[in-house]
C-alpha cells in the first residue's frame, strides 16, 4: 500500500483559522460587553453567553478558562475602545492640560453616542483605573508629560491618576441619573485642571474651548 502524502496546513488555511478564532473570541467578548452594559453583573451562565454570541457551549473553553477571564477581557476591550476614541479626537492637541479637558468633556458625548462603553466604565471601570490597557495608561502618560513640562504640579502620578479616574467615573454616574449638559463637563474639566495645578483663569479658558470631533 502506498503511503499517503502528508497533509499540510498552508499559510492561507492557517490565516483563515486564526481569523475565525479571532472572530469567535470577539463574539464572546461582545456578548459579555452587552451583558455588563445591561446589568453590570457577571452572573450570566456560560450557556447564556454562548447563546448570545451564537457559538457552541464547548467553544467557550477554547478561548477562556473561566467567566471571570471573559468578563475581565470584556471590560478591558471596552475601555481600550474608549481610549482609542479619545486618542483619535485629541491627537492634534499637544498641551496635556487641553487633552485632559477635552477628554473629560467628550465623555459626556460618548455617553450618548457609545452608551455600552460608558455603561461598562461606570459600572466596572473603577478596578481597571490602574490596568495596563485602556484609559489608565493613556491618562498616566498625559499626567507624566504634564508634570515633566511643568504644566501639572503633583507629587505622585498614580495618586493623580486615581483622583482623575474617580472623578471621571463619578461624572458618568451623575450623568446616568441626571442627563447632564455640556456645561457640567466644562465644570468637571476645570476642577480637574485646577486640582492638577493650573491657575483658575487658565483652567477655565482651556475647559471652555471648542471641542474636537469624535472619530
Amino acid at each position: 500500500m502506498q503511503n499517503q502524502p502528508e497533509t499540510t496546513v498552508g499559510p492561507a488555511s492557517a490565516n483563515r483559522f486564526e481569523r475565525r478564532r479571532a472572530r469567535t473570541r470577539q463574539a464572546l467578548i461582545g456578548a459579555a460587553r452587552q451583558i455588563l452594559a445591561e446589568t453590570g453583573e457577571t452572573s450570566a451562565s456560560i450557556q447564556e453567553i454562548a447563546d448570545r454570541a451564537d457559538v457552541g457551549f464547548g467553544t467557550f473553553y477554547n478561548h477562556f478558562e473561566t467567566k471571570n477571564d471573559l468578563f475581565d477581557a470584556a471590560v478591558g476591550d471596552a475601555l481600550e475602545e474608549y481610549g482609542q476614541l479619545l486618542d483619535g479626537a485629541t491627537e492634534g492637541i499637544d498641551d496635556p492640560a487641553a487633552v485632559f479637558a477635552a477628554s473629560i468633556r467628550l465623555t459626556l458625548r460618548l455617553a450618548a453616542s457609545h452608551p455600552e462603553i460608558t455603561q461598562i466604565l461606570r459600572l466596572r471601570g473603577l478596578p481597571h483605573i490602574h490596568a495596563a490597557t485602556g484609559l489608565g495608561p493613556r491618562a498616566l502618560r498625559d499626567l507624566e508629560v504634564g508634570k515633566a513640562s511643568g504644566r501639572f504640579t503633583f507629587e505622585d502620578p498614580l495618586v493623580a491618576l486615581s483622583a482623575v479616574g474617580g472623578a471621571l467615573i463619578g461624572l458618568i454616574q451623575l450623568n446616568s441619573a441626571r442627563d447632564l449638559d455640556a456645561e457640567a463637563g466644562q465644570q468637571m474639566a476645570e476642577m480637574i485642571l485646577r486640582m492638577l495645578g493650573l491657575p483658575a483663569d487658565e483652567a477655565h479658558e482651556i475647559s471652555t474651548r471648542s471641542l474636537p470631533d469624535l472619530p
